[in-house]
């Protein structure tokens, strides 16, 4: 595996540190008056989720990593683990769905997951960055009220609330952020 210095780390890198996994969330690049240069770095660990906060100099050598990322179809979802198909070879995978955290309403049947696996453990699964959801529960639109940043709630046919334009109606298809869990517009 290569190894980089300190001050090459950037966010979104998996590093290899204190035999364990780590992903880079947040990287500062700190320079103070009186000594050397070096990067405050934010570190989540990619099997048990906790934070590290770690200090890197520029001398420091770390282990960086380049997880193997498969394009995964959603088949079904069997007591609480999620049952994917590669698309290549049809093998089916079953993987806990703690991997998604709480994007998981939004996968669908036959939804396209990007897992992420270091050797043959699948550490992380993405969802597309947007998916199209049916409003089920919402305010009547009222006559009159067209201010430019108003919106109202709803729930989506997944349990989802999210904040809508007061033109969105029961019933209409939506597309919805899955990262930020907000509306983009109507489907």
């Amino acid at each position: 595996m290569p190894k980089i210095n300190g001050n090459e780390i950037r966010p979104g890198n998996v590093l290899e540190h204190n035999d364990g996994l780590w992903a880079a969330v947040k990287v500062d690049h700190v320079k103070p008056g009186k000594g050397g240069a070096f990067a405050q770095v934010e570190l989540r660990n990619l099997r048990n989720g906790s934070k590290l906060n770690e200090r890197f100099r520029s001398a420091d050598k770390v282990e960086r990593v380049r997880l193997e990322q498969k394009d995964q179809q959603f088949l079904y979802e069997d007591s609480g683990m999620l049952v994917l198909m590669d698309t290549d070879t049809y093998d089916q995978v079953q993987l806990p769905s703690e991997l998604l955290g709480d994007r998981r309403p939004f996968l669908q049947d036959g939804m396209m997951v990007v897992v992420e696996y270091y050797d043959e453990e699948a550490l992380n699964a993405s969802l597309p960055q947007k998916v199209t959801c049916k409003v089920v529960e919402t305010e009547p639109v009222v006559k009159g009220q067209t201010a430019a940043n108003s919106f109202k709630p709803a729930v989506l046919d997944n349990g989802v609330k999210v904040s809508v334009p007061p033109f969105v109606g029961q019933d209409e298809d939506i597309i919805v952020n899955t990262e930020t869990f907000e509306y983009v517009e109507r489907a």
